[in-house]
């Protein structure tokens, strides 16, 4: 793949560069509650408006139907950018027409404008290759016949969308520095890892991961099992749950995984349970096998903790995609906390690789104030980082290498 620093060799000063960026950050009204992905964006945004070029930033937020939506306008994320640039960053009102244009058109050398929501273009992720290529087309005018496409945003190149794949045809492309790392570190995990090699998976679904499992058991040490997702193990052992998460349709798969496993699949012994999905609710810690009814479980428990943290210090590479438990809510924040800890420990004291996969587990990081270099590396796409490790072709990286 061309990479950014070839780009640059090739010099931008002057040129209109389009680069998508992942800025799908959580929002609370127009409060942008964790700029993890914004902060993600800065080295490739700031390296080529320091080298002169005329930045065109690309992104989408949330799921908007194909039209304008305000309550997911990129405003805040803008407002954010610019703070974090240190200079003004502007938002075009739409994402091709009239504002778009003359914002680009505005731009002075090293300055940064950012469209409107690509998803507000219902071309952006049509099925129709046609209807995409048109809006790739119409991009591609925006940064004119010495631009070039920049990808960036790894959270998206497991999609097939036109400012993530088809406008990688229309113009010279080049891979960011994030995309760039993010394949490094997957192809790290994908190839012959430092034993041993453990796996902490999170999360509510199992049909969520049931791919990346039966893609990793072969190739892992041990998979620790936490979150949600983790009584609908319990479940298939015969353990009762009482009114925890089940996916019941899951039960016989998760059988088959356990006896198939031979051992790899670890899960926890203990779980704290409440009465209530709440931070005021009664909780108990009891042994996994005896989750009233009436009760949920809404994190590991305490010895759970223990035995998963002794594991992954223990490990030579790590790989963690999913919260062990609720762990917005304080009653519930320890198991993900501990099994972080463990995994930092592992990383800064015993030499571990480690990779922490993307969303939920990211912002848990941030969110429990644990310190993001304890870790090797923090993905931003976590369902790219899945779909890679599942050994599916991501089409925003492939489009790169063709």
């Amino acid at each position: 793949m061309r990479n950014l620093d070839d780009l640059i060799a090739e010099g931008v000063k002057g040129r209109r560069v389009f680069v998508r960026s992942d800025l799908n950050v959580p929002l609370d009204g127009d409060k942008i509650t964790d700029d993890g992905r914004v902060q993600a964006s800065l080295p490739t945004i700031s390296k080529l408006a320091e080298a002169g070029a005329k930045v065109v930033v690309a992104a989408h937020l949330g799921r908007p139907k194909g039209s304008p939506d305000p309550k997911f306008s990129l405003a805040p994320v803008a407002k954010r950018l610019g703070e974090l640039l240190g200079k003004p960053v502007a938002l075009a009102t739409d994402v091709v027409g009239e504002s778009a244009k003359s914002t680009v058109d505005g731009l002075a050398d090293g300055g940064v404008a950012l469209l409107e929501n690509v998803r507000f273009d219902a071309r952006e992720s049509s099925k129709d290759a046609a209807e995409r290529g048109a809006l790739a087309d119409e991009f591609a005018a925006l940064v004119g016949e010495t631009g070039a496409f920049v990808s960036d945003g790894f959270g998206v190149v497991h999609r097939k969308q036109a400012s993530v794949y088809d406008i990688a045809t229309k113009l010279p492309a080049y891979a960011g520095g994030l995309v760039l790392a993010e394949v490094e570190v997957l192809r790290q995990l994908a190839g012959e890892p430092k034993r041993p090699y453990v796996v902490a998976l999170g999360g509510s679904k199992v049909s969520d991961k049931l791919a990346v499992i039966e893609s990793l058991l072969p190739k892992v040490d041990t998979l620790l099992v936490g979150g949600g997702m983790c009584f609908t193990f319990l479940a298939a052992q015969g353990h009762g749950i009482g009114d925890s998460l089940l996916e019941a349709e899951m039960v016989e798969t998760c059988k088959k995984l356990l006896a198939d496993a031979d051992g790899k699949i670890v899960l926890p012994t203990d779980i704290v349970i409440a009465d209530d999905f709440s931070a005021e609710a009664n909780t108990e810690t009891v042994p996994a096998t005896e989750i009233r009814d009436g009760w949920k479980g809404l994190d590991i428990g305490p010895d759970s903790v223990a035995a998963y943290g002794k594991v992954l210090r223990d490990a030579g590479t790590v790989f963690w995609n999913g919260p062990m438990g609720v762990f917005e809510l304080a009653p519930f924040a320890e198991g993900t906390r501990g099994v972080a800890q463990a995994i930092a420990q592992a990383t800064t004291a015993g030499d571990a690789f480690s990779v922490v996969g993307g969303g939920d587990s990211a912002a848990a990081v941030r969110l429990l104030g644990l310190p993001e270099d304890g870790f090797s590396h923090i993905s931003t796409g976590g369902g790219a980082s899945l779909e890679y490790l599942e050994g599916k072709e991501l089409p925003g990286v492939a489009v790169l290498e063709a």
